[in-house]
């Protein structure tokens, strides 16, 4: 077969569909397998279906041009070709592409797509410098990075709080946050400030005006909120430590999706001077690292001497039970060693709906003022939240508060010294192509999480991983003030944890 017999035509005819977004016509283009590739800087897609989500959600390619082809014949059936593109926006690309003909038409078979990195992936940061505030001192953290949550005040930056309109009318501050002054005192340097999900009122991290940051770990996954641009920041390699927060599970989630190392810290352990808050009953200061001996090192620096010691593994089926199959799988090797306690699973609802509207009533109480007439500004996901939050009464407000201090206290009282073993998200980062399931995510993700919010108790996600080699998390659940302590049993666990 002469390659002339209709494989120009089949190229050019993908680049128009591929410039019209023509779904329908690149459906029919890429070959109809299982095992179709097309890969790029974000990850690689397996399978023509998942190739076709990929292309349904991302709203069309940017434009270019092409101004070079270069084709190669393998075989009578296949050929590779190579194309220089020119975006509309500046800067050259490529794409290489296996094209195979079945007989009756031109399909490619595997795909890869290279484009200039952008100076600013502003998913993921919103200032960034080299660095953007040097080390104020010498450490335990000399030769770090820090990535910090866009809630922290950053001498000489505004807080940008996830939206835009909030970021045009902040000051700008004129002090750092006490753990961002702590941190370069230790001898870390600030690498930027990285985005969060609008007020830190989610935990997907599809911030709906900056974009979802990328997941290296789960390509075409969400990263994880509503410390998003701090977790993707370490994942990627940008900054060695993410500085955020932790009110319902904003460190522990994206730890889980990323695989990364993270703590949410005892309530109050931890100064917040400086900090926008959320819900100030349940906000705390966390951290995220690629590796458990710098997790421990910044704990050195944040943290007080521990006032408590973790004492034997305990968990719940009940618990792990809550996870997806596969999440449930990863952790339960560990959490199988470990002593059953009993634990009132049934009750879990109602703590979380007092958590809830407490979350709910504190995060109005603290943005409501500003919001009232504003809430057009807000992504529609946070719009609601904020919209409930905004209907809760005095009332409510008083008896959710109540719930959650009984609930605290049988938290404690059952767990004592000991160290409750649960995943730290239900499930795997749930795909960019299915946003509508990620309200029932989290929901039976913050089950689990809510049982530190509520217990106000320090919580480690340690990273484990899925039959599928997808990232998830195993958590370890302390006693008050074990912070550091918990960080070494969590340590202890690394050699069997799920690889």
């Amino acid at each position: 077969m002469s390659l002339t017999s209709g494989l120009t035509e089949a190229f050019w005819e993908y680049e128009r569909a591929l410039m019209a977004n023509d779904l329908d016509a690149l459906d029919r283009l890429f070959a109809p397998e299982a095992t179709t590739l097309r890969g790029d800087a974000g990850g690689l897609l397996v399978g023509h279906d998942a190739i076709s989500a990929f292309r349904g959600a991302r709203g069309g390619a940017p434009a270019r041009r092409i101004v070079e082809t270069h084709v190669q014949e393998i075989d009578e059936t296949h050929a590779l070709v190579v194309a220089i593109t020119e975006l509309d926006s500046g800067g050259r690309g490529q794409q290489t592409q296996l094209w195979r003909h079945d007989g009756t038409a031109w399909a490619v078979s595997a795909a890869h797509v290279a484009v200039a990195a952008p100076a600013l992936d502003r998913r993921v940061w919103r200032v960034v410098g080299d660095p953007l505030e040097p080390a104020t001192g010498t450490g335990p953290l000399s030769g770090q990075t820090v990535a910090v949550k866009d809630l922290f005040a950053v001498a000489g930056q505004r807080i940008g709080a996830g939206n835009p309109a909030w970021l045009e009318s902040a000051v700008v501050e004129t002090d750092h946050a006490a753990s961002v002054a702590a941190l370069l005192g230790a001898g870390a340097s600030l690498r930027g400030i990285a985005r969060t999900d609008e007020f830190a009122y989610s935990l997907a991290g599809t911030n709906a005006h900056y974009g979802t940051p990328p997941n290296p770990r789960a390509p075409h996954r969400i990263s994880g909120g509503s410390t998003s641009g701090a977790a993707s920041a370490v994942s990627l390699g940008h900054a060695t430590i993410g500085l955020g927060t932790d009110t319902g599970g904003s460190i522990r989630v994206p730890a889980a999706y990323q695989g990364l190392w993270g703590i949410r810290t005892t309530h109050g352990a931890v100064a917040t001077e400086g900090l926008m808050p959320l819900a100030p009953s349940f906000d705390t200061v966390g951290w995220l690292t690629r590796a458990p001996g710098l997790l421990a090192q910044v704990a050195t620096v944040l943290l007080p001497e521990d006032t408590a010691a973790p004492g034997e593994l305990v968990t719940v089926p009940g618990l792990l039970d809550l996870a997806a199959d596969d999440v449930r799988d990863a952790v339960q090797p560990l959490a199988g060693s470990a002593d059953v306690i009993d634990w009132p699973v049934a009750e879990m609802p109602a703590w979380l709906e007092a958590f809830r509207v407490a979350q709910a009533g504190e995060a109005w109480e603290s943005h409501g003022t500003w919001l009232a007439d504003r809430l057009d500004v807000l992504g529609r996901d946070v719009r609601s939240r904020f919209e409930i939050a905004a209907a809760v009464t005095p009332d409510e407000l008083r008896s959710a508060r109540a719930a959650v201090a009984a609930a605290r206290d049988e938290i404690r009282e059952r767990l004592a010294d000991r160290v409750l073993l649960l995943p730290s998200a239900s499930s795997v980062a749930p795909s960019l192509v299915d946003a509508a399931g990620l309200d029932a995510v989290r929901r039976s993700t913050m089950l689990l999480t809510c049982i530190a919010g509520i217990g106000g108790l320090p919580a480690v996600s340690v990273p484990v991983t899925t039959s599928d080699r997808l990232p998830a998390g195993l958590c370890l659940v302390g006693p008050a003030g074990s912070d550091r302590a918990l960080i070494e049993a969590a340590v202890a666990q690394q050699p069997h944890r799920s690889r």
